[in-house]
């Protein structure tokens, strides 16, 4: 209002002073600008392909393939299509990398607990260890590996490891489990009992949360579960799995699971170059975690294994998950340098593709799309269980 008693009208801001409408109109600019060099590119490639003959297109999966590949987790003949041939890279693909990513876990918490050992030697094997594997290329110990396994000693001469497990020439041969015919039946009775055992387990924290007694439901509902599997294992006519052992034959083995050298180099270099990442990382979340909530878990006379599995270990997990994810996602990149060693990969099984067929830009957009959906698979899992450890504020 002015002195006089007359109210003032503001003049509306023009749209091109409008700070908020500036911000669209840049990001709408840019958006433009890139979609513009992405069009350009693109009418680029598909010009120059055009040139050259080559189309972009996927029917060529359905072609017959006409190649072998060493290592197949699923039927396959050369008669089988280019299709089925990509499948078993990528399963191979998986099954490397989920073996890793199982094996480097287990051998980086080891590796991240012995760093702060207080036992010097144990620390300083640990940190030399971490030293060697972080400062030296991958690929350089994948080959070096490979070259150790083809000096091993011929198959009458095999070493033989705990399991019984052997070791040759021809790569690692480990116990593999069979199903028999009981398992089924005895699967259905372990399910049922598992669903029992998680709705007790859910009806007794939800009377803890409403402030009545959980009457052990949930270590009622677990010894339940236990026991169902026990007894339902020792009544069946026969185990519903067991172990199919390796036997040495004359010039080879007969029975178990056979890991090729390839394979074999493959998962052993990606484990300990893996693992020595992932030591530092939980090396690097047990120091996070407050001195005194230690001193504290002394005080109460927990031992020093206690201390770190129900104190330590449970707070370090905030701060080890978040790397501990990209960790898996490079081991799972990592496993294309199988390439340099000839185990039939997503990768290796693709470049023999792309030549057969002469789609190269294809094939190339598959296999980054499987490499990419890969990642994203692993990334939201480990966020789901990122979100289960963090702390919830209320």
């Amino acid at each position: 209002m002015t002195p006089t008693g007359r109210s003032v009208q503001h003049a509306a801001v023009p749209l091109w002073r409008d700070i908020r409408v500036l911000r669209v109109a840049a990001q709408i600019a840019v958006v433009l600008a890139v979609a513009l060099v992405v069009a350009f590119l693109l009418r680029n490639a598909m010009t120059a392909m055009s040139a050259r003959g080559l189309s972009l297109g996927f029917d060529f999966l359905g072609s017959t393939a006409g190649f072998e590949i060493g290592e197949t987790p699923i039927d396959y003949r050369p008669t089988d299509t280019y299709g089925r041939a990509f499948l078993v890279g990528v399963l191979n693909t998986l099954f490397v990398s989920l073996a890793g990513i199982v094996l480097a876990t287990l051998l980086g918490v080891l590796v991240g607990v012995a760093r702060l050992s207080p036992n010097w030697l144990v620390s300083r094997v640990a940190a030399g260890y971490v030293e060697l594997m972080r400062n030296t290329p991958l690929l350089v110990q994948l080959l070096l590996l490979w070259a150790v396994m083809l000096q091993l000693p011929a198959v009458a001469n095999s070493l033989t490891l705990p399991g019984p497990s052997y070791l040759n020439q021809r790569g690692l041969f480990v116990p593999a489990p069979q199903l028999s015919s009981t398992f089924g039946p005895w699967a259905v009775i372990v399910g049922a009992a598992l669903l029992l055992a998680v709705a007790a387990r859910v009806t007794a924290l939800r009377r803890e949360a409403s402030g009545r007694p959980a009457l052990h439901l949930g270590w009622f509902g677990l010894l339940a579960f236990a026991g169902v599997a026990v007894i339902g294992w020792l009544s069946a006519p026969e185990p519903p799995m067991f172990l199919d052992a390796p036997v040495q034959q004359r010039f080879n083995f007969q029975g178990g699971l056979a890991l090729s050298p390839e394979f074999t180099a493959l998962l052993l270099g990606l484990v300990l170059y893996t693992a020595a990442f992932i030591g530092e990382v939980v090396r690097g979340g047990i120091q996070a975690v407050r001195r005194g909530q230690v001193e504290a878990a002394q005080a109460l006379g927990l031992t020093s294994g206690q201390t770190l599995r129900l104190i330590v270990f449970p707070q370090a997990l905030r701060v080890v998950v978040p790397p501990l994810t990209s960790q898996y996602l490079n081991l799972a990149k990592n496993s294309s340098l199988a390439v340099a060693i000839g185990y039939p990969d997503l990768f290796n099984v693709s470049r023999t593709v792309a030549s057969q067929t002469g789609q190269p830009v294809s094939v190339i957009l598959l296999v980054m799309g499987t490499y990419l959906s890969i990642s994203l698979v692993t990334s939201l899992l480990m966020n789901l269980y990122n979100r289960r450890v963090q702390i919830v504020e209320r």
